[in-house]
């Protein structure tokens, strides 16, 4: 399965994906090459549903055309750090994702299992 089959499964509306798409292949070629890694990443990590997908890969698609068309320098979009950045993007998106639902399940894990034992932290 190819990264654009990927994409329309786990999006879904075909139109939402193609229009995404479209949308980066009009921005400036170095806008886009952001994006495009933006994007990988973002298929593995993000949003499981849908609609959540669809509206993160939108917001990351305004956000870019709003830095190209005022000329805002990639860096200062995602800063020293593009997996620090795309993680607190992706933030905004992953309630409900299996990613947060297994963070959420290793805390909860760990908690019991201190509690059982009688630690406490500290």
């Amino acid at each position: 399965m190819n990264l654009s089959d990927l994409a329309t499964k786990v999006i879904g509306d075909k139109r939402r994906w193609r229009a995404y798409k479209a949308r980066v292949r009009a921005l400036p070629p170095n806008y886009r090459t952001a994006v495009d890694a933006l994007e990988r990443y973002l298929m593995f990590f993000g949003a499981s549903d849908g609609d959540g997908a669809a509206s993160m890969f939108e917001d990351m698609a305004d956000l870019f055309e709003r830095a190209a068309a005022d000329g805002t320098p990639i860096r200062e979009i995602v800063g020293e750090d593009p997996v620090e950045f795309v993680e607190a993007f992706l933030a905004n998106y992953t309630k409900g994702g299996w990613v947060t639902k297994e963070r959420e399940r290793l805390s909860n894990r760990i908690k019991k299992a201190e509690e059982a034992s009688g630690e406490t932290s500290s």
